[in-house]
């Protein structure tokens, strides 16, 4: 019995992943804390033991699990720190950009499933209320956390929730978005006790650009200095010489004595914004040190951490780019396990970045615009040819449109590629500054459609439906790499005015994706497949599914058609259609309502044939949640199966 106790104690110590054990090392102050009630019991001293157990843990499972693995391993002592000293979930941490919050999560009573992270069914990948009452708002997206936080505060000043601390974490390159900037303007004119916490690592996903990095980096206020004004502060509070209304004079004296002691003005301090920093932001035990302090300071503050991204793994604090979000890897090595299989298609993306370039080279006036992502799209091809016609504007997608129309306006071509999720931040840029003009913007919108683990917040579902309504928008979705290609060719030549091109996140279907450029004339459609009582009719990628389930059925009663735009539409095409079938069937990787199949049902309304229309997409009014694209195109019924059922149930 004795060695069959022992035996199972040993498996129970072991993690199964793709029959493999992996072994867990010894988490002895990690393994006794399910909520940040039990990290409160732990003394101060014992905190930098439990973040360095806490990153071992993060490594170890993301080794198996991927996910957003630099980002969260650079805020392990913040996150510990902050659940030592604040109340949670009585009192809110408002995060930004999610992906750095993987310790937030395992120690608030999630350590057991983070496992399941980005898994079908299991948890979450960013943060989110309806997972857990410590996430305290949903932060998918970049650059909201401190207009949130300060209505949360603005809402515990207001109701009997005065004694609650809201602290905002904005860091990884958010602060460069115009929200960001906006909800400090409120900040600075609002009563509130907000603490806003700036994670300054110096990077987004790329390394960080524009005039805030170069400011946060040269920002160096005098470290004497911020502790004799603690000190000072907290001594004339006990004494009751500092309140409220003595508080605006001594800021403005306490900012010129800063400005002469750091020999530059402080932004933060010009707004009435209480700064503090910078500190270093991997040592814990200072962090709980200053956190305390702050806690009950009244009025609004900012505190400016230094932190490093990847921190305590080697091989990601020397290429955190790549180790944003690496894939699995050897916890102990650090040696990436990628599918080199060169037999795979290419990435739509790199087709879209290799082609840009190519195009570049022909035409002069090319120019790139990226909001923070230039690796993720693939426009570092072009900057790493061409740096000086290649703009990386950090995250700021409304800003980047914009910007392009700008520089359209007066004769450049710009190609603005933006993921289709994080688009949508720029829709009155789109509507108001690039069709209202008609102006030569190449709008390319990567991730379109499903994404896979991503969930929710980046699912780029809603593109086809938001943008169809806008005038002067020409809006395609290319089935293939070739089409992809032409279209890319297409969008440049002169006259085309604003251009969408839609395509998917991952791998293509062609080995071979170089094609002669070849203009695509707008408007205008494919017949793939001639049939006699179905008509099937797709936009974009999804329609490599419909081919496979159409010749799965292997029945000449059924015909596809590749629309390949959702604006014009072929009118040419769906006349056809309309005389010709009863029954049609659309399917498009986008919301349901809106997109291509409405377009379908309109326009055959309009010009008076009823057919019947069978819309395949994404569901009506609710997300999809975060899996694998398969698992998700089969919950949807997006997958080739459910395709080949809608149409077999419609002949």
């Amino acid at each position: 019995m004795e060695i069959f106790s022992y035996l199972c104690t040993q498996i129970c110590e072991k993690q199964v992943v793709n029959n493999n054990f992996v072994e867990r090392k010894e988490l002895e102050l990690l393994s006794s804390i399910t909520y940040p009630d039990d990290l409160r019991r732990l003394s101060v001293d014992e905190l930098p033991q439990l973040c360095e157990e806490l990153r071992r843990d993060i490594i170890n499972e993301l080794s198996v699990n991927p996910g957003h693995l630099a980002s969260s391993l650079g805020v392990v002592e913040l996150t510990t720190a902050l659940h030592y000293v604040f109340n949670t979930p009585e009192d809110r941490i408002v995060w930004d950009v999610g992906h750095q919050a993987y310790g937030h999560k395992i120690l608030t009573g999630r350590r057991e499933q983070f496992s399941t992270n980005r898994k079908l069914g299991g948890l979450r990948p960013f943060p989110s209320p309806l997972e857990s009452p410590y996430d305290s708002f949903v932060c998918g997206h970049a650059s909201n956390s401190i207009s949130a936080a300060l209505g949360m505060a603005i809402a515990a000043k207001k109701t009997d929730k005065g004694g609650r601390h809201v602290v905002a974490v904005i860091g990884d390159g958010a602060m460069s978005g115009g929200l960001a900037f906006e909800g400090l303007n409120n900040v600075s004119s609002s009563p509130n006790d907000l603490l806003i916490i700036l994670n300054d690592n110096d990077m987004s996903i790329d390394r960080a650009v524009g005039g805030m990095r170069q400011y946060l980096l040269n920002l160096n206020t005098n470290k004497t200095y911020n502790r004799i004004k603690f000190k000072m502060n907290r001594w004339l509070h006990s004494k009751g010489i500092l309140n409220d209304a003595r508080q605006n004079g001594l800021q403005r004296l306490s900012n010129a004595v800063k400005s002469a002691i750091a020999h530059q003005q402080n932004i933060f301090d010009g707004m009435n914004i209480r700064y503090f920093g910078p500190f270093d932001g991997h040592n814990v035990k200072e962090l709980v040190r200053i956190l305390s302090q702050l806690k009950d300071m009244e009025g609004p503050k900012l505190l400016h951490l230094h932190t490093k991204k990847g921190h305590g793994f080697a091989p990601a604090e020397k290429d955190v780019t790549t180790w944003h979000a690496p894939g699995k890897f050897d916890p102990e090595t650090g040696e990436r396990i990628v599918d080199r299989d060169p037999s795979k298609p290419q990435k739509y993306q790199d087709v879209f970045g290799h082609t840009l370039l190519e195009l570049a080279e022909q035409n002069p006036r090319i120019v790139g615009v990226t909001p923070a992502m230039p690796t993720g799209c693939s426009m570092n091809i072009m900057m790493e040819a061409m740096p000086c016609r290649v703009f990386d504007v950090g995250i700021a997608e409304g800003h980047a449109v914009t910007f392009s129309a700008g520089m359209a306006k007066d004769g450049l071509q710009p190609f603005c590629n933006i993921y289709s999720a994080f688009a949508q931040r720029a829709y009155d840029n789109i509507i108001h500054d690039v069709a209202m003009l008609s102006l030569p913007v190449v709008l390319c919108l990567d991730r379109a459609g499903l994404v896979g683990e991503d969930g929710a917040t980046h699912h780029g579902a809603f593109d086809l439906a938001a943008l169809r309504p806008i005038p002067h928008l020409t809006i395609c979705s290319p089935m293939d790499e070739h089409e992809l290609r032409r279209l890319m060719y297409t969008a440049q030549l002169p006259g085309k005015g604003p251009f969408v091109i839609r395509y998917p996140r991952g791998g293509g279907v062609l080995k071979d994706w170089r094609c002669p450029l070849e203009e695509v004339p707008v408007g205008t459609g494919r017949k793939l497949r001639d049939g006699s009582d179905v008509a099937v009719l797709s936009i974009g990628p999804i329609g490599n599914d419909v081919v496979d389930a159409v010749d799965e059925i292997n029945d000449r009663s059924v015909a596809h058609y590749d629309m390949r735009f959702l604006k014009p539409l072929d009118e040419t095409i769906l006349d056809e259609v309309g005389r010709k079938f009863s029954r049609i069937v659309t399917v498009e990787n986008g919301v349901r309502d809106g997109g291509l199949g409405s377009a379908v049902v309109e326009w055959m309304n309009d010009h008076g044939y009823r057919p019947e229309v069978v819309r395949l997409g994404l569901p009506t009014d609710q997300f999809v949640e975060h899996g694998t694209v398969a698992e998700l195109q089969q919950l949807v019924g997006l997958d080739k199966e459910s395709i080949s059922r809608a149409i077999r149930d419609n002949r």
